[in-house]
């Protein structure tokens, strides 16, 4: 299976301990496309269709015409195993969003 960068899957992401997000669920992938070629694992941030809108740690989307948020908070590394079924891309627009979070969370 090829993986890439700002796609959505539905993901196993069981089991979990303490407040991790659990159970079946959309995820963006958001490893860059040569660690996804080369590795066994991806980084995934989580889908929550729990809407935060106040939260800084998130981003509003709409997947597979649904509204969502992506959990930035809960950033996880995960085995491409757990992978079910591609539903969806990130469109350009929000992919950005999406590294502007990141970098800003994470990057300094």
């Amino acid at each position: 299976m090829t993986i890439s960068r700002y796609e959505i899957y539905f993901a196993d992401l069981n089991p979990t301990i303490g407040s991790e997000i659990n159970k079946m669920r959309p995820v963006v992938v958001i490893s860059q496309d040569a660690m996804n070629k080369n590795l066994e694992t991806i980084v995934i941030c989580p889908l929550t269709s729990k809407l935060h809108p106040t939260w800084r740690t998130r981003l509003q989307i709409k997947c597979a015409n649904q509204n969502a948020e992506i959990a930035v908070d809960q950033i996880r590394t995960i085995s491409k195993q757990r992978l079910k079924k591609r539903i969806d891309q990130l469109p350009e627009m929000k992919a950005a969003q999406l590294r502007k979070l990141i970098t800003d969370m994470y990057g300094g």
